[in-house]
Formats: structure tokens, sequence, C-alpha cells
């Protein structure tokens, strides 16, 4: 994982990734792209010290931008009014565009990605760490590498699960049972149930993993980090 990603092509796949649809043409986005061991260091604690922050020969923060395009419009006699929740998120899903079209371009080139859900946990001290000004809040965090061996293949729900003809088919309590019998029954999920004493994968993501009371809280940063910046 930690052997260096060759310039040109660490550039191919940031072009590759600039490809990405994106609303109005405005490219709404920036990546800070790290490689130093002492800004890794700083940003290590911001994703709760997962050791591929450190591994990886290149970090890769994904941060919905205003910032740029505002500037561009002030210095063109053009008044923006991007200072509200909607800018924000379609900045927001510009980002995420851009950052699957990175990892699509990665893997095909033989690397391998880690995405960090936890980019919009501890979002203040990632902006602090990376100097991101006013209208620039991190959305998301992508490690990239070349994997120390062949990867696993994460399971996934059925498509039956996942796509609706027409209009959205609500599920019951047969079709999710059916849906999930895999998932709950794959050895690597049931070993996870043990370990963390419940009955239940289900118990694992509520009581365990994803609780109500650190959902609320990290909500409540992560809002706060953003009307900071401006939003």
């Amino acid at each position: 994982m930690n052997q260096k990603i060759d310039n040109t092509l660490l550039n191919e796949l940031l072009e590759a990734a600039c490809r990405a649809s994106t609303t109005g043409n405005m490219q709404l986005y920036s990546i800070v792209v790290t490689t130093d061991d002492e800004v890794k260091k700083q940003l290590s604690p911001c994703h709760f010290n997962q050791p591929s922050i450190m591994q990886a020969p290149v970090v890769l923060t994904f941060c919905a931008d205003f910032n740029r395009f505002e500037k561009w419009c002030k210095q063109r006699s053009a008044e923006p009014g991007y200072d509200n929740f909607q800018s924000f998120f379609t900045a927001a899903i510009d980002t995420l565009l851009v950052a699957q079209n990175f990892c699509i371009a990665a893997e095909s080139k033989g690397l391998g990605i880690c995405y960090f859900g936890t980019t919009t946990y501890l979002t203040q001290q990632i902006i602090d760490v990376l100097n991101l000004p006013k209208k620039v809040v991190p959305i998301t965090t992508i490690t990239v590498g070349y994997p120390d061996g062949e990867a696993v293949r994460v399971d996934r729900l059925p498509l039956q699960a996942i796509v609706h003809e027409n209009v959205y088919q609500d599920y019951s309590e047969e079709t999710i049972d059916k849906l999930y019998a895999v998932k709950e029954s794959l050895p690597e999920n049931l070993k996870f149930i043990a370990e963390n004493n419940k009955e239940t994968l289900a118990q694992v993501f509520t009581d365990i993993r994803y609780t109500k009371a650190n959902n609320e809280r990290f909500s409540e940063m992560f809002w706060q980090a953003i009307k900071a910046q401006g939003f």
C-alpha cells in the first residue's frame, strides 16, 4: 500500500476525475492531495487514526468549494448568492461525483482505494489542518495506493434490494428478511455479531457502530462547521 504513485499517473487519474458531471459546469469542488507525512500525522486523528491515512502514499480530501467560483464572479462584476444550504448541497454533490470518478479511474489502473466516511465527523479539525478558507468544506477522503494483495470482494445487497421500477416499491417484512439473508449469514458478519455480544447484525450497527447519540453529536458538529465556512 505504501509504494509511491508516479506523479504522471496521479495527474492522469485526477484529470479523469474532473471529467465527472457537474452542476452548470461550475465544478464546485477542490481536491487537496496530501503526500507529506507531517500533514498526514495531523490528519490521522481527524479520521480516528485509521491506519490507511499514514500507510497510503496519497491522501485525497475532496472538498465542496464555492470559494473559487465566488471570487471569479466578483472579479467579473457578478454578485454571487451562494451562502445557503442549496448551494452547499449542490457543491457536495459535485464533490462526490468527482471523488467516485477518481476511484473508478484508480481501480482501472490496478490501484486500491479506501473511502473515509469520517470526513464529516471531525470536519472543523480537517478544515484547520488543511487551511481551508470560507466556502470550502471537506466532504469525503480517499486514500489510494498499490494493494499488498488481491482485494477481497465486499458483500453487497442483491440488485432487487436497490432497483425500483417506475415508482418506489416499499419493503414488506418478508422482503426484508429475504434481501438481507445472505449478508446476515456470512461468516465474517456472524463473527462480527459474536464479538460485539449482540443478537443480530442490525444491532451492531444501531448499538455499536452508528449510534443515535453519536449521529446527533456529529450532525451538530458538521452543521456548525458548514455554517462557520459561510453557508
